[in-house]
């Protein structure tokens, strides 16, 4: 149901996510243990490493599952014995790569990582030239001159010819390479740009980007016009780089889309996309988020009732449920005054965290083995159930669902894929039911509009739109690649809209009349 993992177009995508915000984790927590911590870390996925180990600031573990084998015996002498020698500033170790010498072509990089994601490619991609035939539906949005081309009388071929500009396997041969050289100019700075930045990822520097801010001060206003104003109005440090601003959005972008929509000073208003039925759906759940001040204290006296803690429903979650849970506290640090309850639900939502295992087991208290992270901030608290929604909602696990109270968040759910759209079918009725927001995002404009339509198509008449289909504010900086095509560049929360369940109101026979 939730993008399932025969979906070979959202498969490469997913992984790469999984093992950016994996190693992110560990990034973030060996960055942080060169500098003062600003809080404790309560939950990280990261194993303790016995005393004189630091913790290596490299992407080794988290590179595509590619046999061993492609990197050469020589390599990986040559490759250990410079490990030995190398030394540096902040962890005891050189940088592997400097920031001036990030550009290599992927075969022949020097970091081994990157070798096998070569091969990986090179193994899977097909050639995007028109003389060959198709392999597969496309991933963006085809343009009219190619509308009516069905492919060319070429038997498919593996991409093999590194393009000398960007360094990534793109065609199968330098001739087609050539004679496709105007098509591939469109996305070479791009794929030049993912290439430095992969490169950066795995140099072993220290990543001061990201340390993330502090509590908000409660007389400061949050500015969410877009990156620029939200990180200087949280009293972010300063990032000088358009690299590290890729890696640090790349993080970010997850909770602070979801603050974004649902925040009081929201750019998304009924003058810019907001309809009227959104306008009545966020104003509630803005209401809850934003409370009056109580008055309350800690002695008897001071004692105040609690509203219950605002719940969002992550579906389908993946790559996001393995976020640093530093970077989830910036929703805690957006919404001060209320508590809030994010739960992620989906079979995949414990990927990449082998060392969490085995789960919880089922019990009567337990039933669906849910894993909860109390306490991660002073108002925020994790779960995660590996398992599909439409499973817990028939049992009615989480009634009664509360307009005020709840909503729900789809990120790149791929509801119009031809390989998921079916497994969603199930479950969107359920959703509607509810009559909750859907926040869904989408990683291109094609991707969005073809789940728009989708939903259309399914249920036609039975909801309303909540936030007009539009680019998100704070999408991902940082470009991604899809390893079973070259040509599907996308980035994270390219999108973002939102809809919900109609709801009809009750009209008297009289007024009628």
């Amino acid at each position: 149901m939730f993008r399932p993992v025969d979906s070979a177009v959202r498969l490469a995508m997913s992984r790469t996510s999984r093992r950016y915000f994996s190693a992110a984790r560990n990034l973030a927590k060996s960055t942080a243990s060169t500098t003062p911590a600003r809080s404790r870390s309560v939950h990280s996925t990261t194993r303790q490493l016995p005393d004189g180990i630091v913790p290596s600031c490299n992407l080794a573990a988290h590179t595509q599952q590619v046999p061993r084998h492609f990197s050469t015996s020589r390599s990986v002498e040559r490759e250990a014995a410079a490990a030995e020698s190398e030394v540096s500033d902040a962890h005891g170790r050189k940088p592997r790569l400097q920031k001036n010498d990030l550009f290599h072509p992927f075969s022949t990089s020097p970091l081994p990582e990157i070798r096998r994601k070569a091969e990986f490619i090179r193994q899977h991609a097909y050639c995007p030239h028109p003389d060959h035939r198709l392999t597969h539906l496309p991933t963006v949005a085809p343009k009219e001159e190619d509308a009516t081309k069905q492919g060319g009388s070429l038997a498919p071929a593996h991409v093999h010819f590194e393009c000398p500009d960007c360094g990534i396997p793109v065609y199968c041969s330098e001739g087609h390479w050539m004679d496709d050289y105007e098509a591939h100019l469109e996305i070479c700075d791009t794929l030049r740009e993912i290439n430095e930045d992969e490169h950066d990822l795995r140099s072993g520097r220290v990543f001061p980007e990201f340390q993330f801010g502090a509590e908000q001060l409660p007389e400061a206003v949050v500015n969410l016009l877009n990156w620029d104003t939200f990180m200087y109005s949280r009293q972010y440090a300063a990032i000088h780089e358009e690299r590290a601003m890729r890696h640090a959005t790349r993080l970010l972008t997850y909770p602070v889309t979801i603050g974004s929509v649902l925040h009081e000073l929201s750019p998304y208003n009924i003058r810019n996309r907001v309809t009227a039925e959104g306008l009545k759906s966020f104003s509630a759940l803005r209401y809850s988020l934003h409370p009056p001040k109580s008055g309350g204290g800690t002695d008897i006296k001071g004692l105040r009732p609690t509203p219950p803690p605002m719940r969002i429903f992550i579906l389908g979650a993946r790559a996001e449920s393995s976020l640093p849970r530093n970077a989830w506290m910036e929703l805690a640090h957006l919404f001060p005054d209320s508590r809030l309850h994010l739960i992620f639900i989906g079979p995949e939502s414990m990927a990449n965290r082998d060392d969490e295992f085995p789960l919880p087991e089922r019990t009567p208290q337990n039933p669906f083995g849910m894993v909860v992270e109390d306490r991660v901030g002073q108002n925020l608290k994790i779960s995660t159930i590996v398992d599909y929604y439409h499973t817990i909602h028939k049992t009615g696990y989480f009634t009664p669902y509360d307009p005020y109270f709840d909503c729900f968040v789809l990120f790149h759910p791929g509801l119009g894929h031809p390989a998921s759209s079916h497994e969603w079918t199930e479950t969107l009725p359920m959703l509607l039911e509810t009559k909750l927001p859907i926040i869904c995002t989408g990683y291109t404009q094609f991707d969005m509009q073809r789940d728009i339509d989708w939903i259309h198509e399914t249920a036609r008449g039975e909801f309303d739109m909540l936030l007009e289909p539009g680019e998100n504010l704070f999408r991902s900086l940082k470009w991604d690649l899809n390893d079973l095509d070259p040509q599907d560049v996308s980035c994270g929360n390219w999108g973002v809209w939102a809809f919900r369940g109609k709801r009809y109101e009750t009209t008297r026979k009289e007024d009628a009349a």
